[in-house]
């Protein structure tokens, strides 16, 4: 277990609570053995099932990035060799179970983000309301670069990701005070800065920025609530959930991911939390 259980911190909140941060290698349907309470915000990026053209339109196909070099060795890869083992029914029948129960109040319900490709958001509507999440809307983030460079004289080229949020019955949890203490309106458009690779190392190819994981986190959670993260790659949300001090789980079955997410993303929590109180 104590392998599996690649990080394990506990994190002071103030003089009465706490919250956890913890990695596990392990398939998030084994969640039972590691986790025993339920999470207020599941956030996760499902594979986008780009297959053999994952880096179709990225200069990474190509040696140094140079189309006159030849391809290297990334060219007609796939980004993961898990890909074809994701099981969307399999991922939001965890979901169903391991997000939180609404409550009886206003205010305090759960939700689920999912990063997903364009094309796949019906797919993840449709099989969100097989599961029991009746209702949805969409997320969009603008970037100001694009990773289509080669396609770039030749179109329009992509520079947005997309998410969608999905609930129950009950409007989730919803936190739009401004720093001034006065309600903000919140977009469904949000602008996606890549993070200083100095403070938060870029260790996965489909990683999301912590800054932008924090933003989120504080829409739809509360300092000491759980956050889970099925699919967890470089663990950045787990890295946003210890800055913001929610507890998170978070799953990854890769070994490589983990020992990165380990040594790289998540090795400066104490340190860095201490610096900031």
């Amino acid at each position: 277990m104590k392998d599996i259980e690649v990080v394990n911190k506990v994190i002071k909140i103030d003089d009465k609570r706490k919250c956890k941060i913890k990695l596990v290698n392990d398939h998030f349907e084994n969640a039972k053995k590691y986790i025993d309470n339920t999470a207020q915000l599941i956030i996760a990026d499902i594979p986008y099932n780009l297959g053999n053209n994952a880096y179709a339109s990225n200069p990474m196909w190509y040696i140094d990035g140079d189309n006159k070099k030849g391809e290297s060795k990334l060219a007609g890869k796939s980004f993961f060799d898990t890909d074809n083992d994701f099981k969307i029914n399999n991922f939001f029948d965890f979901c169903s179970r391991y997000l939180k129960k609404e409550p009886k109040e206003k205010g305090k319900s759960p939700a689920m983000i999912i990063f997903c490709a364009f094309e796949q958001i019906p797919m993840v509507i449709e099989m969100g309301k097989k599961h029991g999440f009746k209702n949805n809307y969409p997320l969009i983030f603008i970037k100001n670069y694009s990773s289509q460079v080669l396609k770039a004289n030749m179109k329009i080229v992509g520079a947005t990701e997309y998410a969608i949020v999905l609930y129950r019955d009950k409007l989730p949890k919803f936190n739009n005070i401004d720093e001034f203490g006065k309600n903000r309106m919140i977009f469904n458009w949000f602008e996606w800065k890549r993070d200083n690779s100095k403070q938060y190392p870029k260790i996965h190819p489909t990683q999301k920025p912590v800054n932008l994981l924090k933003e989120l986190i504080k829409i739809f959670t509360d300092e000491g609530d759980v956050v889970l993260d099925p699919v967890a790659g470089s663990a950045s949300t787990l890295r946003a959930c210890a800055e913001l001090k929610r507890s998170c789980y978070g799953f990854e079955i890769k070994k490589e991911f983990c020992k990165l997410a380990k040594e790289k993303m998540l090795n400066d929590i104490d340190m860095q939390l201490s610096i900031w109180n």
